[in-house]
């Protein structure tokens, strides 16, 4: 029974149920539900499931009404002795306050086990907890060193993207510079060359001419001597 209940409980240890109707009681202070009981008790010899104790005699198990009539309750103990009314009320309220000591126990022992569980589980839970934190100490380094990391990158790929920048600017400007010069040497090679006029005036057929003044031809047509040099060159040489 439970403690603060007027309810008995199964004595068989799977069970547990609450009892009605009818129920096996034994001469061990022992009551199980109808089922259990039927089933445990119809083997010889018998045993009892909660306390292993053999149970030979006529009476050590008595199937008994736990909800009696009224009828019943007038004629149960009638015409007997005061004393043996009251012995067998007294070993009645025994068997009962076996059942409550017997719950109270078992309430107790549950109680410890589940204490000793629970212990178990919070230091279980401690010890997860305890390296859970040095998992996430170690995880938080990690992420300092990496952002560290990740800043000197940055400042790397910022001075990287600073010269790039420089480059290409100096490229844009010698890019312009070349284009400008290139424009000019265009311009330049585009202007046509004058000739001399009295190259371009003379007739094509007429090259031949200037082909006697190259070389030699040249120079004995310029030395070619006419009477009047000779006269004054004879007069110089007289005097």
């Amino acid at each position: 029974m439970s403690l603060g209940d007027d309810t008995l409980l199964c004595n068989y240890p799977k069970c547990r149920a609450k009892l009605s109707g009818f129920a096996w009681v034994t001469s061990c202070s022992h009551v199980f539900c109808d089922q259990h009981g039927s089933g445990e008790f119809s083997r010889s010899p018998a045993i009892c499931p909660a306390c292993s104790t053999a149970l030979s005699g006529k009476l050590d198990i008595v199937r008994t009404e736990l909800s009696p009539c009224e009828e019943y309750k007038a004629m149960v103990l009638a015409g007997l002795r005061p004393d043996i009314v009251l012995d067998i009320s007294s070993r009645a309220l025994a068997f009962w306050s076996y059942q409550v000591h017997q719950e109270r126990m078992y309430q107790e022992y549950s109680l410890s086990r589940a204490d000793t569980q629970l212990k178990q589980m919070e230091k279980v839970l401690n010890q997860q907890n305890q390296s859970r934190e040095i998992e996430l100490t170690a995880m938080r380094g990690e992420i300092a060193s990496l952002k560290k990391v990740m800043e000197e990158y940055k400042r790397k790929y910022s001075e990287v993207s600073e010269r790039l920048m420089e480059r290409n600017r100096q490229y844009q400007k010698l890019q312009g510079l070349y284009d400008s010069l290139r424009l000019r040497n265009m311009v330049v090679g585009a202007t046509p060359q004058r000739s001399p006029q009295f190259l371009s005036a003379a007739p094509i057929g007429d090259s031949r001419f200037f082909s006697c003044l190259e070389g030699d031809g040249a120079k004995t047509f310029f030395q070619f001597s006419s009477p009047a040099r000779d006269k004054n060159q004879s007069f110089i040489n007289k005097h």
